[in-house]
């Protein structure tokens, strides 16, 4: 066949048949993930697997879409998620303290969930809050100005079922 006998209509029909039907699945596939991981608190392995198959995408595709964005999760994570910033104002003010005194405690590095799943910790570049450094989130609450006495109190809270809500 040479380009002379190719209908160009026919031709980005067929092309727009195979792109919808690919686009379609791939259209859901964030909001899919989205809702697995509201379920199950993050992305299991075997879901991802049953979900390939059901859309007829690679694994590795989707494993590709879902590691792109932040919040998505493969492991389970902590009931609490604490977050120490580590910008530069929190840096200055001491937020390495406040994060060594964290690993000593739970015996986890950031990045890690501890085995019971009630504490995920992680580091974060800026919380937003450099006037109150060193600043830590516990879940949607920030608390801020954290020094040896309130490094204390943290980990109180932390350890607490509830979490406190701007209590010094």
């Amino acid at each position: 066949m040479n380009i002379e006998t190719i209908d160009v209509n026919d031709s980005i029909g067929i092309v727009s048949e195979v792109l919808c039907g690919h686009d379609k699945r791939k259209g859901v596939l964030v909001s899919t993930l989205h809702k697995i991981q509201a379920d199950n608190g993050y992305l299991p392995e075997d879901v991802l697997r049953s979900l390939s198959k059901k859309l007829a995408i690679s694994l590795a595709e989707i494993y590709s879409v879902a590691s792109f964005y932040k919040q998505f999760h493969f492991s389970p994570r902590g009931k609490k998620i604490v977050r120490v910033c580590k910008g530069t104002a929190c840096h200055v003010r001491g937020a390495a303290k406040v994060e060594t005194a964290l690993i000593d405690r739970f015996h986890i590095k950031a990045g890690e969930t501890t085995p019971d799943l009630k504490l995920t910790l992680e580091t974060v570049g800026c919380v937003g809050c450099c006037g109150l450094a060193p600043v830590v989130t516990i879940n949607e609450d920030v608390m801020g100005t954290i020094g040896p006495k309130k490094i204390k109190h943290l980990i109180t809270v932390i350890e607490e079922e509830g979490v406190a809500h701007g209590e010094n």
